[in-house]
């Protein structure tokens, strides 16, 4: 693995996470959100991240070394976003004007404290992504320098 391609690996980690805050602040936007029907209430979004395998980034690199068995990885991907499948939260609330013929409203299931931790955690990892890549950055500096002296 060469020192280039840290940079592919920070970014496909702040892409990810980048998306995971995305989804979180969706999440956190439609948590009040009132329907009078299971079908039309909003639920939560939770993105699903993959590795990248090296050789799917570099095809003529074969792992760390030529005789390594396992596959060195090389980032992450988003497979997808899945629907949470939890309980919706159903209130009695007959003067709603969403209110079904039985005087309930259907809310999202979305659980505000379990987002913002999520926020926090994606935030902290988009950090320590950009950290790399200022660490890589300030290494690549250095070696450039090795020359000078």
């Amino acid at each position: 693995m060469s020192l280039g391609s840290i940079f592919d690996i920070a970014g496909s980690g702040m892409t990810a996470q980048s998306l995971r805050l995305n989804t979180t602040a969706s999440n956190i936007a439609n948590a009040e959100t009132a329907s009078s029907s299971t079908g039309e209430t909003y639920r939560a979004r939770k993105p699903v991240f993959a590795a990248i395998q090296q050789s799917m980034l570099n095809p003529d690199q074969q792992g760390y070394m030529a005789g390594d068995s396992e596959e060195a990885g090389a980032g992450v991907r988003v497979a997808g976003i899945v629907e949470s499948d939890a309980e919706l939260q159903m209130r009695y609330e007959p003067d709603h004007p969403a209110a079904n013929e039985d005087g309930y409203v259907f809310y999202p299931n979305v659980n505000v404290v379990e987002e913002m931790a999520d926020m926090m955690s994606s935030s902290r990892s988009f950090q320590m992504n950009v950290d790399v890549m200022n660490t890589a950055k300030t290494m690549m500096q250095r070696i450039l320098t090795l020359g000078q002296q």
